[in-house]
């Protein structure tokens, strides 16, 4: 178990269909101010992330429990098989908060995680209170400048680029890795400790070197529910919709830190439209990794999480 001025971190197991899902907890120091029930948020990181993306939001909510695992295919969850998608990861996500908590909760999705979390909300009502979106969990546009009738792998590598591309590649070094990741665009002037950590977390050994940890057969698969149809689109829009409060956080810039961001402003108009309880808010001067990863960012999100909590 490790300590921050806010918290005690430690890791549990958490039985799933094929084995055991890793997960993260921050638990919140004791407080004699209040008597009250210990709020429980659960984190749900993105495609080709781990549960080590949430330390800092999770600092900056004082008092809040945070539940956090690596998704199926994922971090120390690698060795999970399928079948993928965003209906198993809701089911592994209800399987978490059936072990550690009691009574719905706030589930925080960022990128994948958002898409996995409306699922969940849809298909396990009775554990969710409210959804906060972190620039993700909406049916993404096709890439720009794709051709008509792109493989699913054109359309896999015109939205993930780099991110899929590391997948398949060995690192001499815990060092040479960070050097992969200083480079990229998202995180120019942005390194710090806790992407230092986010970056460690991802190697695991291997006979040829270091890897990262992400499945790119997980990757493959989940990609194919991030667009309109299954199970996200019954969730938003089928019969019986997702009834519980949501809002998205979005990042103006996307996963280069190019303009625009994942979710242009004409999808944000159109998604508003098609959901009128949905509640958009844009977090000034971030990319897609960086809103939970930078001061602003976590600021942001953090201050989403305790209005929610406030109005409870």
């Amino acid at each position: 178990m490790t300590r921050t001025t806010t918290h005690s971190y430690t890791d549990l197991d958490v039985t799933v269909a094929g084995g055991a899902l890793r997960v993260g907890v921050w638990e919140p120091e004791p407080s004699s101010a209040s008597d009250a029930p210990t709020p429980t948020v659960l984190a749900v990181h993105g495609i080709t992330a781990s549960h080590q993306a949430w330390p800092a939001v999770a600092a900056a909510l004082p008092g809040v429990r945070v539940v956090a695992p690596d998704l199926r295919g994922r971090g120390r969850s690698n060795h999970l098989p399928g079948p993928f998608g965003m209906g198993a990861h809701a089911d592994d996500l209800a399987a978490v908060l059936k072990a550690v908590a009691a009574g719905p909760v706030v589930v925080l999705g960022h990128s994948m995680g958002g898409f996995a979390s409306v699922v969940l909300a849809h298909r396990y009502p009775h554990l969710v209170s409210r959804l906060v979106l972190v620039d993700g969990g909406l049916p993404l546009p096709p890439p720009a400048g794709l051709p008509e009738g792109a493989t699913h792998e054109e359309v896999l590598q015109a939205l993930l680029g780099p991110a899929v591309e590391r997948l398949g590649r060995t690192f001499a070094s815990r060092e040479a890795y960070r050097d992969f990741w200083r480079a990229h665009p998202a995180f120019a002037g942005a390194w710090d400790e806790v992407v230092e950590g986010y970056v460690d977390y991802d190697l695991v050994e291997t006979g040829a070197g270091l890897r990262p940890a992400t499945s790119p057969e997980a990757v493959a698969h989940d990609s194919l529910d991030l667009y309109e149809g299954g199970p996200l689109m019954e969730a938003l829009l089928g019969p019986d919709p997702v009834r519980v409060p949501i809002t998205l956080l979005r990042a103006p810039r996307g996963l280069l830190d190019e303009p625009g961001g994942l979710y242009p402003a004409a999808t944000v108009e159109d998604w508003t439209g098609r959901l009128p309880g949905l509640v958009v808010r844009e977090v000034a001067g971030v990319n897609h990794y960086t809103i939970i990863m930078s001061p602003a960012g976590v600021a942001a999100v953090a201050e989403e999480i305790s209005t929610v909590e406030e109005d409870r």
